[in-house]
């Protein structure tokens, strides 16, 4: 699994150019899920991202995660993650999951991040064309590969 993680100040998500939720103070998480990930993986992704300390203290540092300021998660899949752009130009998505093995385990890491942890969440439509408005804060962008455990 990888995932980006966004810091926002505040995200949205549209389908259909209807507003289907949004977020204040948070983390915009897109996820990605290939052929061989398993529920390992996600709960290795779902400790790291309620600990991830990238919200910054009284003094401009680092030192707050989600869980310290009380955040939202926004999750939306994506697949696109997933490519490889070894050869030629055109990406290829052979390495992402097919629905029928991702949704489960997309569904597992939104439930964890929220169950295990209490950190409320609003998600994507799996599958659906999204459009997504964010304000990242900082910025601050975090890639994380679980297969790399970084």
């Amino acid at each position: 699994m990888k995932l980006v993680i966004q810091r926002v100040s505040e995200a949205s998500l549209e389908v259909d150019e209807k507003l289907i939720c949004s977020i204040g103070k948070g983390l915009l998480v897109l996820i990605g899920i290939e052929n061989d990930d398993e529920y390992t993986d996600a709960d290795w992704l779902v400790a790291k991202t309620a600990s991830m300390r990238i919200f910054e203290d009284q003094n401009g540092l680092m030192n707050f995660s989600i869980i310290d300021v009380n955040g939202e998660v926004l999750i939306i899949s994506q697949f696109t993650l997933m490519a490889s752009t070894k050869k030629g130009n055109r990406p290829s998505f052979i390495k992402a999951a097919r629905p029928e093995h991702a949704i489960p385990l997309y569904e597992y890491f939104i439930q964890s991040i929220h169950s295990q942890y209490d950190i409320p969440v609003k998600t994507g439509i799996f599958g659906a064309d999204m459009k997504v408005h964010l304000i990242n804060e900082g910025p601050v962008t975090i890639l994380i590969d679980s297969k790399k455990r970084e």
